[in-house]
């Protein structure tokens, strides 16, 4: 847990972070210290927690009972507070549970993520506490004089940037060294593109140290380093170095460390107020399943690593309306991030995408099996989740959502499939195939043999087709298809030589029989 360096109270945090993300409910102790934060898993026994901070996803399906019980817990482990998201109509119970308790009760607002509040958090309580010595000029932007005080020390210009490569801040120090791509991009307050652009920035957001690229081309050689606050990624800093192609030396990689510190503090508080460019999780996670305007850097944004690879969850609940899908939603993202601190969940196309780092569907499976019977009942009956993975490139997510579709589309259609209310590819494959195989016969007309079209078309013959399917499907056994049927067996050698002498349907041959079944399969041909 994070110490507190120097003591932050309760009241502290609660002014700095603002109304429009937290508020106290009910009585509480404005001077208590706060040491740290933890996730509040409810399942759990809270042990020892003085002066933590819990943060409490999945207390908004509690009855008011239950909170209570859970607050006097944390009260007598010696919690700093709880905090959790409410509707408006619970906020004068839980003000009764903080006089009762004396445990101080804080409500977080609907639009900040658990993510990001425990970002705000870690910084709040001293973790970015690191800060430049201060320069002769810092100017009305402190962004552009943390460029300032950069370019200084390296001897060329500087940029802070965006996690969508938008150039936020640059130095104006005289007699820096700069290029004419770096000057391109401050004319234009945005990264010129580049082939190599996705590559250096995924690597650079997933480093821990600052990342020294050489010289190339027209272009000088740099020093590049993530902004962050606790484990969000933020931006990127870069700086040109003057100095030549030699290696990060000790005071540049500890000049980048403090300048990070300082911005990240800047652009946490722009993010929270919604006063940056920056597009929030959700919004990264609905560029992924559309596929439009990818930039390659999502999954280092996110915090997912690319191995092993993420896993999506697609959600659907038969017959829901917007209300249950935003329920859907809220109910998906408060139980996953639990286990799944990484998970971000979106509403799209009325149903629900989940995203969160997985090495495999069988991973992504556990996860998802204990969300039904709580679906079911905080939701709606039957929520069908489907589970896809891993991917391992942004531009992989599109596809995979696509596929997670076709998974519930086929799980819905066919209920006696045994695929099960988690459904995956293995589970539904044979529906998968047929289906493509529809789309093969629809696309080319020489695939498709003109008697068994009409054969399925013509009401007059549609039992005999149904009986030629169930026949082939029996593996030519008269006795089987007749029970399957509830007919005589002299009917069905009857409908099969109908089948042969008015329509010359042959099945003298297995690839004859194999692909008369596709067809008639794949044409919707079913035993009623």
């Amino acid at each position: 847990m994070p110490a507190a360096i120097p003591r932050v109270t309760l009241a502290q945090l609660v002014d700095q972070l603002g109304p429009r993300t937290i508020t106290a409910i009910g009585p509480a102790d404005a001077a208590m210290a706060v040491t740290g934060t933890e996730f509040l898993d409810i399942a759990d026994e809270i042990a020892d927690a003085a002066g933590t901070l819990l943060l409490a996803p999945s207390t908004a399906s509690l009855s008011t009972a239950r909170l209570a019980a859970v607050a006097a817990a944390a009260a007598d482990a010696g919690a700093a507070g709880l905090v959790l998201k409410c509707s408006p109509d619970r906020v004068a119970a839980i003000a009764a549970i903080a006089e009762s308790t004396g445990l101080a009760m804080l409500r977080v607002a609907d639009r900040i993520s658990w993510r990001l509040l425990d970002a705000q958090l870690t910084h709040l309580l001293g973790e970015s506490d690191a800060t430049l010595s201060t320069p002769q000029d810092r100017g009305a932007e402190p962004l552009f004089a943390v460029a300032n005080e950069l370019a200084e020390h390296f001897g060329g210009s500087v940029a802070i940037e965006d996690l969508s490569r938008n150039i936020l801040a640059y130095s104006s120090v005289p007699g820096q060294l700069i290029d004419e791509l770096r000057t391109h991009g401050i004319l234009a307050r945005r990264v010129p593109a580049s082939p190599y652009n996705d590559d250096q920035y995924r690597t650079v957001l997933r480093s821990d140290d600052p990342i020294k690229y050489p010289r190339l081309g027209d272009e000088e050689p740099r020093v590049a380093y993530a902004i962050r606050a606790g484990a969000v990624p933020l931006g990127t800093i870069w700086a040109i170095d003057a100095s030549g192609d030699g290696p990060v030396t000790e005071e540049q990689a500890e000049r980048m460390r403090r300048a990070s510190a300082l911005a990240g503090a800047h652009l946490l508080d722009d993010l929270r107020a919604h006063a940056t460019s920056q597009r929030p999780r959700e919004d990264r996670l609905r560029t992924l399943l559309t596929g439009i305007d990818l930039t390659g850097t999502e999954f280092a944004e996110l915090g997912i690593p690319e191995e092993p690879g993420a896993a999506l969850l697609a959600f659907d609940v038969p017959h829901a309306s917007p209300t249950a899908v935003a329920q859907l939603r809220s109910t998906v993202i408060r139980h996953l991030v639990l286990h799944r601190p990484d998970t971000v969940a979106v509403a799209h196309r009325g149903r629900v995408y989940a995203l969160f780092a997985a090495g495999g569907a069988d991973e992504a499976v556990r996860a998802a099996r204990p969300l039904v019977p709580l679906l079911d009942r905080l939701v709606g009956a039957g929520t069908l989740i489907a589970v896809v993975g891993p991917v391992h490139r942004s531009g992989a997510v599109a596809g995979a959502r696509e596929l997670a579709d076709r998974l519930l589309e086929a799980a819905a259609d066919d209920p006696e499939s045994g695929a099960g209310r988690v459904v995956t590819t293995s589970s539904v494959r044979p529906r998968l195939v047929i289906e493509r195989v529809a789309e093969l016969f629809a696309d080319a007309d020489e695939l498709r043999d003109p008697a068994l079209e009409a054969l399925s078309a013509d009401p007059s013959t549609s039992r005999v087709a149904e009986t030629l399917l169930v026949w082939l499907e029996c593996f030519g056994n008269v006795a089987q298809t007749a029970d399957r049927l509830g007919v005589h067996q002299n009917t069905v050698r009857h409908r099969l030589r109908r089948a042969e002498e008015e329509r010359g349907i042959r099945l003298d041959r297995p690839d004859r029989r194999l692909a008369a079944w596709l067809q008639l399969r794949a044409a919707g041909v079913v035993h009623a």
